[in-house]
């Protein structure tokens, strides 16, 4: 449900956008981008919310640990990923450092409030612009127009973004009811469930779009799907959160939040010598990711 509802929700809004004569490039930098960590978004905030702070925060460090160690680990094993050289001068080391400032945020008060999702927002727009400017500069390839959404008409764009967004809201509900009701079923902490079952769920779209990109031979898109992801996974995501309702950050997911910044750090280093993650790259981030599963478990 959450996948295909967020499918659903980015070719309604961004059919509906193009309808309205809002350019690609925008649709692609805000709509698309943002619809693909709908998931998290939702999954997150319900979270939140429903008082399961663990699932909220676990949730997108989760992500964030899959996303690079076990997505990129695995498409890169299937194919060797060219990385541009802005993605390794300027996204990587935000993306570290956006990592950095989420973790400094929730461990100066064990809570992200509406001044930290400030900060987190003021960083996203920021983010945007950078993004707007490298596209016009032709440095970032715009979104590729979607023909099938011309063929449509407003009101059934309308009806596929209104079931997309219900849907979306209702798997979350059900995604956070299940994974705290395995947490409290099996004695196991909502943090570990956030961190792994509830993590990997959330990042399927972003599995399917990597590897699906990699065997196409664009290796750029593979790599800035993830970078951007996890830099709207923060950003966007903890920071809505935040402006809605405080998100709580407890001194356990210190670890991992160390784990996260580790993981970007490992994968800038495998790529700033050749611009490239290497079949061995991937592989030592599948036995980090090992590692970091051990003890978890431990």
């Amino acid at each position: 449900m959450l996948i295909k509802g967020a499918d659903w929700l980015v070719e309604g809004a961004s059919g509906i956008a193009k309808r309205l004569g809002i350019p690609a490039l925008v649709v692609g930098l805000t709509i698309v981008a943002m619809g693909t960590s709908a998931p998290e978004a939702a999954v997150s905030i319900t979270s939140a919310l429903k008082g399961s702070v663990d699932i909220a925060v676990g949730n997108v460090l989760g992500s964030n640990i899959l996303n690079v160690l076990i997505i990129l680990g695995v498409t890169s094993c299937i194919t060797p990923l060219l990385i541009k050289e802005t993605t390794v001068k300027y996204e990587l080391p935000f993306m570290i450092a956006v990592s950095i400032i989420f973790s400094i945020i929730g461990l100066q008060n064990e809570v992200i409030g509406i001044k930290g999702g400030l900060i987190l927002w003021a960083l996203f727009i920021a983010y945007l612009s950078y993004l707007f400017i490298m596209t016009k500069k032709g440095f970032i390839e715009a979104e590729e127009e979607d023909q099938i959404a011309h063929l449509r008409t407003i009101p059934i764009l309308l009806f596929l973004t209104v079931i997309g967004i219900a849907i979306v809201v209702l798997g979350s509900n059900f995604a956070v009811d299940g994974a705290s009701g395995i947490a409290k079923y099996f004695g196991v902490s909502e943090r570990i469930i956030g961190l792994t079952i509830v993590a990997l769920g959330t990042s399927l779209p972003e599995l399917v779009t990597s590897v699906t990109a990699a065997k196409r031979g664009k290796s750029d898109i593979a790599i800035g799907n993830i970078v951007g992801s996890n830099i709207f996974n923060i950003l966007f995501v903890i920071g809505t959160s935040a402006l809605i309702t405080p998100v709580a950050y407890q001194s356990k997911f210190i670890i991992d939040s160390i784990v996260a910044i580790g993981a970007c750090v490992l994968l800038y280093l495998c790529v700033f010598k050749d611009h490239e993650l290497s079949r061995w790259g991937g592989i030592t981030m599948l036995i980090a990711y090992a590692i970091y599963f051990v003890y978890l478990m431990l």
